[in-house]
C-alpha cells in the first residue's frame, strides 16, 4: 500500500512538470512567435520575425552630430568709380576759346565798330573808354587804355579796320599783362610739397576750383592731396571727397562737425609729408569778406601751415560776373593774407572781359587759372593771347 502511494506520487510530480513546459512556449509567444506590442517595448525589440525564425533586435540608431552650414559669402560691395586720367592743361584755353569767346565779343564788336568809324574825334573816344568802364575794366585802366590808343592811332595815320585791330590787340594784351609770371608753383620742396591754399568768399565755386585744379595738376603728372579745411559747411568735404575719388587723390578730412579749420590743414600737410606726395591743395570755408573773426581764421590757419612747411600759393577765387563787387572782396583778402594769384570762374558765361585786367591791377597779382564752363576739365591755365583773340572774335 505504501509503494503504490508512492508511485502515484512520483506520476503525478511528473505530470505536472511535463505540463508547466508545455504551457511556458503558450505564454511568451504569441501570434506565431512575434513580441506584443508591451513586450517589444521591454525589451527593445525592433523587428518582426516570422514563425520559426528567430526575432532579431536591430541595433540602436547612431546619433550624428548635424553638418556644420557653410557661411554664405558676404556680397560684394559697389564697385569704387574707375579712376580718371585728366588730359593735360597746356592748350587748354586755346581748345576752349570759343566758350570764351560767347561773352566777350560784344565787348570786342563794339571796340572794333567805333575804331573803324572813320570819325575818332573827342565824342568817340569817350564812347571807347565808356565800352571799357562798362566791361567791368574800371575807370583807372579805362582812362589809360583809350589815351594809349588814341596815342597810337594818331602816330600810324590809319583808321584800316585791320591795322586799328592790330593796335588794339598789342594795347590790351599791355593791358592784360603779357609779361607777367603765371606759373602755378605746385613743385615739392625736397621731402616736402607745395601746398596751394584755395580762398574766396561763399559761391564763387571754390571747393569745386580745387577739385578741378588737382585735375590739372594730375593731368601733369603730379600727385595731389586734397585738404578739407572746410568744416563750417557739412557738404563740403563731402563734395571734395567726391572730387578726389574720381581721381585717386587722398582727401584729408575730419570726423568732427565744425572741427578747427587749422588743425585739419596742419593734419593735410603732415599727410602729404608722409606720403611724398608732389601737391597738397587746401579747401577753406567761404568766408564773407565782412566777417572780421572768420577772416582773422584764415590768415590762422596759414600761420599754422608755415609751423610745418612753405605756403606756395594762395589762390583767390572770384565769380567774374559779380564785377566790381569781386574787386572789394579782393582787397579785403589781400589785406588778410598774402594773394599769389587770381582764379576767375564763370568767364563762359555773363562775365566781362574787362574784370581780368581790373583785378590784376587792384593785387598787382596775376589771374593764373579761368573757369570756362561746368565741366570737370573746364579749368584752364590763363594765357594772354588767347584771351585776347577771343576778346576781339
Amino acid at each position: 500500500m505504501v509503494t503504490v502511494s508512492i508511485i502515484i506520487a512520483v506520476v503525478f510530480v511528473a505530470l505536472v512538470a511535463v505540463g508547466g513546459a508545455l504551457l511556458a512556449p503558450r505564454v511568451r509567444r504569441r501570434r506565431g512567435g512575434a513580441y506584443t506590442g508591451r513586450e517589444a517595448a521591454s525589451r527593445g525589440a525592433a523587428t518582426t520575425a516570422p514563425r520559426g525564425e528567430a526575432s532579431v533586435a536591430a541595433p540602436p540608431a547612431e546619433v550624428k552630430a548635424p553638418e556644420p552650414v557653410p557661411e554664405a559669402p558676404a556680397p560684394p560691395g559697389p564697385p569704387g568709380p574707375p579712376i580718371e586720367k585728366p588730359p593735360p592743361s597746356a592748350g587748354r584755353m586755346t581748345r576752349l576759346r570759343s566758350r570764351l569767346a560767347r561773352s566777350q565779343t560784344a565787348l570786342g564788336s563794339a571796340l572794333l565798330s567805333l575804331l573803324s568809324s572813320g570819325k575818332l574825334d573827342e565824342q568817340t573816344w569817350e564812347e571807347i573808354e565808356e565800352v571799357l568802364i562798362t566791361a567791368d575794366m574800371g575807370a583807372g585802366p579805362a582812362a589809360s587804355m583809350v589815351s594809349r590808343l588814341r596815342t597810337d592811332v594818331k602816330v600810324a595815320g590809319t583808321s584800316d579796320l585791320t591795322e586799328v585791330k592790330e593796335l588794339l590787340r598789342a594795347d590790351l594784351l599791355e593791358q592784360v599783362g603779357a609779361h607777367l609770371d603765371r606759373t602755378l608753383h605746385a613743385v615739392p620742396h625736397g621731402d616736402r610739397p607745395a601746398v596751394l591754399l584755395v580762398v574766396g568768399v561763399n559761391g564763387t565755386g571754390k571747393t569745386t576750383t580745387c577739385g578741378k585744379l588737382a585735375r590739372v595738376l594730375i593731368g601733369d603728372g603730379r600727385t595731389v592731396l586734397l585738404g578739407a579745411a572746410d568744416t563750417f559747411r557739412a557738404a563740403a568735404a563731402d563734395q571734395l571727397e567726391t572730387w578726389g575719388n574720381r581721381v585717386g587723390a587722398t582727401v584729408v578730412r575730419s570726423d568732427r562737425e565744425a572741427a578747427d579749420p587749422a588743425s585739419v590743414a596742419f593734419e593735410a600737410v603732415s599727410a602729404g609729408t608722409a606720403r611724398g606726395v608732389d601737391a597738397v591743395i587746401v579747401d577753406t570755408a567761404g568766408r564773407l569778406h565782412t566777417k572780421t573773426g572768420l577772416m582773422d581764421e584764415l590768415g590762422k590757419i596759414k600761420r599754422v601751415i608755415e609751423k610745418h612747411g612753405t605756403v606756395d600759393e594762395v589762390l583767390l577765387v572770384l565769380d567774374a560776373t559779380t564785377g566790381q563787387n569781386g574787386l572789394r572782396q579782393a582787397r579785403v583778402f589781400a589785406e588778410v593774407v598774402d594773394i599769389t594769384g587770381i582764379v576767375l570762374t564763370k568767364l563762359d558765361g555773363t562775365a566781362k572781359g574787362g574784370i581780368v585786367i581790373a583785378v590784376q591791377r587792384e593785387l598787382g597779382v596775376p589771374v593764373k587759372l579761368v573757369g570756362l564752363g561746368e565741366g570737370p576739365d573746364d579749368l584752364a591755365p590763363f594765357e594772354p593771347q588767347a584771351f585776347v583773340d577771343a576778346l576781339l572774335g
